[in-house]
């Protein structure tokens, strides 16, 4: 693996070649036309990225795949990224758990997502550093989702260590539609879309409600309401839009579960143990872009603002700290403002293709921060088992964190079969934290350069080759930036740095060389400097979750999209990495020290579909997903059981204006595990209730049908 420094040395000879060749002295030697190096003309993974992709873990996914496919949760479609699991561990309003290359990223920890360019990441969040809900998005009014993986990408800032999706919102709609579905467990919805000429551009509106219970004891009586309003004016070339958007969802959950629980039968299978559990979130949004594109020159500017809060009732130990019950809550309030954009210089000298890019990212949050001792959902004082009393106000915190990000990306396409592509990124974070106790209380800044750099060979027979390498980084929570002592008075074991590096490289191919077959094949390894990861016994105690241990993981990924007639699609997505930390665990970090495999790490995954249709008229989709076994504690002594989950989906035109849809999920009624944990609980509060350390899980919801009926209007 190159060094920083020797990357940033082959960056600065390459970069300044690059403004020679493409400065403003020798324009007058550019061709008439310049092809803009990265474009992504395309519509989904049928079609082929040869000269355009700098990854072969780089692509698109259209619209057409995403309707297509019968999916459970919103935030399953990530699931159409290669290699990209989505999990559920507690009430459906909550924002789903991500797997993908060797991690378990929680609620979004280094992979990041954002919605026409806003954020969705949450940095310092009352659940979970990058928290990442998806509930905020109505799937019909997604165009595409554009998706890479690991550290190589200059526009790429924090959380995007792993990978990043970028979901890219319709302008206008084919026709104004009215959907409705129904089905098992409570399941409701309806969807309406409409779009209209406006005042020379286009006024796009839409809205969703929405209702889930679940299979659980206690139903989910999950209600989510999602509202858009977008008005775009002007062409590709030039033109700008401003986009409204709101979502309220209220919930109750059945959170992960201890084993021993359900085998004792002091619960069911899908039951809980703690039913006043659950939440309300609420995110209201404004983003306005412009862009203008000519021949040899490209600039967009983005800047948004958004509301958010979540009010989180969790309870993971049950009566491990008290005999009043654990359940405890954690409370979000922010306001966020922002601004992205970005000017591409092109030119052309002889067979020389140069883009120079830059690039500013800026943001601010205005943070309210509370965790809080519950019990049914109400703030209480509490008392442990010695009769030692327990604050209903375990910690409040406000932060502000303001992050801002300048890069810069060099391509040169040197030969018909070279290209590189260097990029250099520079982020500058400030966090300052008012806390509760005032030794927490402080201001730290970091700063950290990131440079990155792919080669691209080919293509020779329909087939390209990638070499890459780069540095990328996470922020961490503010507060534990600041931090001295625990909420408990126990020290720190040390304040985190403001951000932290990580380091990968990759090989890979892309080839084309079976008519219609598209397939991809790399390999990776990736560098972290610190783990960020979830802690059922710190979650309810304010204590930081993060290891400063530093971690390694590699691994493969193949994938294949083919299409050998219009009327059916294939698809086969295969993934296997490894995940350790540096040194093995000790004592004070870990429930089985000696170890080095990083917990809950996905090691195998596995995705493939069938799909058929008859032009717009009918087509149906049958897919797999296999969920590999993964390490539930460091030494491997601790497995979790794999999961399997077949769904199918079709749909039919039945006339020019109606169309019905059904869906059949968990296919199989698989009673497979959706999450598991290993960690210490306490299943009861009466005298001599063991305390144990085991297994805690949250299932798979069990087959489930659902019929859907769109009118065109």
């Amino acid at each position: 693996m190159p060094s920083s420094s020797s990357l940033c040395r082959l960056l600065v000879l390459c970069c300044a070649a690059g403004l020679l060749i493409a400065g403003p002295g020798r324009a007058q030697e550019r061709e008439a036309t310049v092809v803009l190096l990265p474009a992504f003309n395309v519509e989904g993974r049928q079609d082929s990225l040869l000269g355009t992709a700098d990854s072969a873990s780089q692509g698109t996914v259209g619209a057409d795949e995403l309707a297509e496919r019968p999916i459970l949760r919103t935030g399953e479609l990530l699931e159409t990224i290669p290699g990209v699991i989505i999990t559920q561990h507690a009430g459906g309003g909550k924002a789903n758990q991500y797997f993908t290359r060797g991690f378990n990223l929680d609620h979004g920890t280094d992979f990041s997502v954002s919605l026409d360019d806003m954020p969705v990441n949450l940095p310092s969040h009352a659940h979970g550093q990058g928290y990442a809900d998806l509930n905020i998005v109505i799937p019909e009014f997604i165009d595409r989702i554009d998706f890479q993986k690991g550290p190589y990408y200059a526009a790429n800032g924090d959380f995007s260590t792993v990978g990043s999706a970028q979901m890219v919102f319709v302008q206008s709609l084919p026709s104004d539609f009215l959907q409705v579905e129904g089905g098992t467990d409570g399941y409701a919805r309806a969807v309406v879309g409409i779009s209209t000429p406006a005042a020379g551009g286009t006024l796009l509106a839409g809205f969703e409600a929405a209702h889930e219970d679940g299979p659980w004891v206690r139903p989910d009586d999950y209600w989510r309401y999602n509202g858009m309003l977008r008005y775009s004016q002007g062409t590709s070339q030039q033109g700008y839009s401003v986009t409204a958007m709101a979502y309220h969802g209220t919930w109750n959950s059945t959170d992960q579960v201890a084993a021993s629980a359900v085998s004792d039968r002091q619960i069911s299978y899908f039951g809980t143990q703690n039913p006043a559990d659950g939440g309300y979130s609420q995110r209201y949004s404004l983003q306005g872009e412009w862009h203008q594109n000519s021949q040899d020159e490209q600039t967009s500017v983005m800047a948004y603002v958004f509301h958010y809060d979540l009010n989180l009732f969790s309870d993971f130990t049950y009566y491990l700290d008290s005999p009043m019950g654990d359940q405890f809550e954690q409370q979000d309030n922010r306001n966020v403002a922002g601004i992205r954009a970005s000017h591409a210089i092109l030119a052309s000298v002889g067979n020389l293709k140069i883009q120079n890019r830059f690039g500013v990212q800026a943001q601010d949050s205005w943070i309210d921060l509370g965790l809080y001792q519950t019990v049914d959902r109400v703030r209480t004082d509490k008392v442990d088992y010695s009769g030692n009393p327990i604050s209903a106000v375990t910690r409040l915190d406000h932060v502000n964190e303001l992050s801002s990000g300048f890069f810069y990306d060099n391509e040169i396409a040197w030969t018909p079969w070279l290209r590189s592509d260097l990029g250099l990124r520079e982020d500058l974070y400030r966090d300052g934290v008012q806390a509760q106790l005032p030794v927490n209380s402080g201001v730290r800044t970091g700063a950290l350069a990131s440079p990155k750099a792919t080669l691209t060979f080919g293509p020779w027979n329909g087939t390209e080759f990638y070499v890459q390498a780069g540095y990328g980084f996470h922020s961490n929570d503010a507060r534990a930036t600041t931090a001295s002592l625990n909420p408990d008075g126990t020290l720190v074991g040390g304040r985190l740095p403001v951000l932290v590096p990580a380091h990968g490289g990759e090989i890979g191919v892309r080839s084309l060389i079976v008519p219609q077959l598209q397939s991809t094949l790399s390999l990776w390894g990736l560098h972290n400097n610190s783990e960020l990861y979830f802690d059922g016994l710190d979650a309810d105690s304010g204590d930081a979750s993060t290891s400063q241990q530093a971690t390694r993981r590699y691994g493969v990924e193949f994938s294949n999209f083919y299409t050998p007639a219009p009327w059916v699609t294939f698809d086969l997505d295969f993934a296997d990495s490894s995940a350790h930390f540096t040194a093995p665990t000790t004592a004070a970090e870990d429930l089985t020290p000696g170890g080095t495999l990083v917990d809950e790490a996905i090691h195998t995954s596995l995705s493939s579909g069938i799909t058929f249709r008859r032009g717009k008229d009918w087509d149906a989709s049958l897919r797999l997903r296999y969920f590999g076994p993964r390490p539930l504690t460091s030494d491997g002594s601790v497995t979790s059981h794999s999961t399997t989950i077949v769904n199918l989906g079709s749909s039919w035109q039945l006339t020019r204006r109606w169309k019905v849809r059904a869906e059949v999920l968990n296919l199989l009624d698989r009673r497979d595990h959706d999450i598991d944990y290993y960690y210490t609980s306490r299943n009861s509060p009466a005298p001599g209730s063991p305390t144990l350390t085991e297994d805690h899980f949250h299932p798979v919801e069990p087959i489930e049908f659902r019929f859907g009926l769109e009118a065109k209007l």
